[in-house]
């Protein structure tokens, strides 16, 4: 994101440095909502048909969001594969034992990710998404 304007393809294709918490619910958002409409206006055939291209892309969409969001925490992106596994689990309902367990890491992540502030200042991802990049010389 620079000056203002979001980068869409680096915000949900790329998986290094960091995210602030507002684009990064923007983003998560717009995943849910197209995972929801695309399941509940797919046929089962156009889910077969699609469904080998559109899972993929919104794994590694949410992947990619999610791993720039826990760096912003000063987490390793590879957190990102358990809220993924967590998702996974409840989609479109929790069930069972798996199911509670899945919620509790999706509500610790709604607190990390959704609540908390970013680290302040440079950290080993990167700097600091909240800080505005100085403004290029003339």
């Amino acid at each position: 994101m620079n000056s203002g304007q979001i980068d869409w393809v680096q915000l949900f294709f790329a998986s290094t440095g960091r995210l602030a918490r507002t684009p990064f619910l923007a983003a998560a958002a717009v995943l849910i909502v197209f995972l929801a409409i695309y399941d509940a206006a797919a046929s089962p055939i156009l889910h077969w048909l699609t469904g080998w291209v559109i899972y993929p892309v919104l794994i590694f969409s949410a992947a990619c969001v999610l791993s720039k969001r826990l760096h912003d925490r000063g987490r390793s992106g590879w957190w990102a594969a358990m809220i993924l596994i967590a998702f996974a689990a409840i989609w479109p309902a929790p069930r069972g034992l798996l199911g509670g367990a899945a919620v509790l890491v999706l509500l610790w992540t709604a607190v990390e990710l959704g609540v908390m502030g970013g680290e302040q200042g440079a950290n080993r991802f990167g700097p600091n998404p909240m800080r505005a990049a100085p403004a290029p010389e003339v």
